[in-house]
């Protein structure tokens, strides 16, 4: 059995109307003038007026650096740097989806032990204390409200960094379905494929352990059920529910077993086209699983049984990698990349960017620049 260690740095407040225990919990981290971190979207929907109005109730007045925007970069980070430096804060809080809370991460970081984001691409670089966070997810996407990893883009590439320290992870998590009821249809879509592919990915991942299974697998089970749900009734919050645990879980799964190769297939997809991470992932998942599939019949076994029965006939090929096709088709996305307008010219060249992804490193089937080609000549 592989040897491991696991910490649950984060505790979680979840269920509907939680939103409303942000002050109190604000408090009993000792936060009086913390930074809030979030995006425009999030002020236009409401939700910022009322995360400060539970912090104003509790005696917390936030100052709100709201200049989020997907994807975040250095250039991000740095402009959310300088904004804090002049309200020193005691504390930071992201409000949003993934980018403001890696963003809210990043600035941490920075603020804290100084230096420029690039010099924390990797695992344990930060050698001061950061300030105490509280994440306030407001999709079911990315679970990085349970990872100790910012993820942010190189300014002048836009190759997403992953920058990891036991430091990143968030104090409390706060997930109240409710918030996500506001997002766009779209963004509903390609974050929930975002979650579902992180549950699928960790469950193989070579650094998987038994403890990162169970998270994996409970992920699944709630994700792959009530995304199409979701999607068809956007105001169930029960389902909504149902995939923002999901989401945490999974989230917690990539923290002790990382990512594989349908991610670094991913990234470069969305440096070089801007296309959406979850939508990028929504294309590759379904050939990476039959690929993988080739390779290990039951390496998939415990993901294929928890689907419908009619879903699983044959197996990962059979089954798991159409039923993860069928999703992309309910979430509303390209088939393939060819329709997503990545020229066919240009597959060589990011098959060389996705050898050199980290992810990658730890897919059960060995990948480099041979292995992506063929994932994306799939995909194309």
């Amino acid at each position: 059995m592989t040897p491991f260690e696991f910490q649950l740095r984060t505790r979680l407040v979840f269920g509907s109307g939680a939103i409303d225990r942000l002050g109190p919990l604000a408090r009993e981290l000792g936060l009086s003038r913390p930074l809030l971190v979030t995006d425009r979207g999030l002020r236009d929907a409401g939700h910022l007026e009322r995360a400060i109005g539970r912090l104003r109730d509790a005696g917390v007045e936030a100052a709100v650096f709201d200049a989020c925007e997907a994807n975040p970069d250095g250039a991000m980070v740095d402009r959310g740097v300088a904004f804090a430096a002049a309200c020193r804060p005691d504390g930071v809080i992201g409000l949003g989806g993934g980018s403001p809370l890696d963003c809210a991460k990043g600035i941490n970081l920075l603020l804290t032990n100084g230096g420029t984001i690039a010099d924390y691409k990797g695992y344990g670089l930060a050698r001061k204390p950061l300030l105490p966070m509280i994440a306030v997810p407001t999709t079911a996407g990315t679970g990085s409200e349970a990872q100790s990893y910012a993820v942010i883009a190189d300014s002048a590439t836009h190759m997403k960094m992953a920058c990891g320290d036991p430091k990143l992870a968030f104090a409390a998590a706060i997930l109240d379905p409710e918030l996500t009821v506001s997002q766009p249809p779209a963004v509903t879509a390609a974050a929930g494929f975002d979650a579902l592919a992180h549950a699928v990915e960790t469950a193989v991942t070579t650094r998987r352990t038994p403890i990162s299974l169970l998270f994996s697998h409970a992920a699944f089970r709630l994700l792959e059920p009530h995304y199409e749900r979701t999607l068809a009734d956007p105001g169930d919050v029960d389902a909504r529910a149902a995939m923002q645990l999901g989401a945490f879980y999974a989230g917690v799964a990539i923290e002790h077993s990382m990512l594989g190769a349908a991610h670094a297939c991913a990234n470069p997809l969305t440096a070089r086209y801007a296309l959406t991470h979850g939508v990028a992932l929504a294309i590759l998942l379904p050939h990476v699983v039959r690929w993988n599939a080739e390779d290990g019949a039951d390496l998939y076994r415990d993901l294929v049984g928890a689907l419908p029965p009619a879903s699983r006939p044959g197996g990962a090929g059979d089954g798991l990698g159409p039923r993860l096709a069928d999703a992309g088709r309910s979430g509303g996305f390209p088939p393939d990349l060819r329709t997503a307008g990545v020229p066919a010219d240009d597959l060589p060249s990011l098959a060389e960017a996705a050898a050199t992804q980290w992810t990658g490193t730890f897919n059960p089937r060995p990948f480099g620049v041979r292995e992506a080609l063929e994932l994306y000549q799939r995909a194309w």
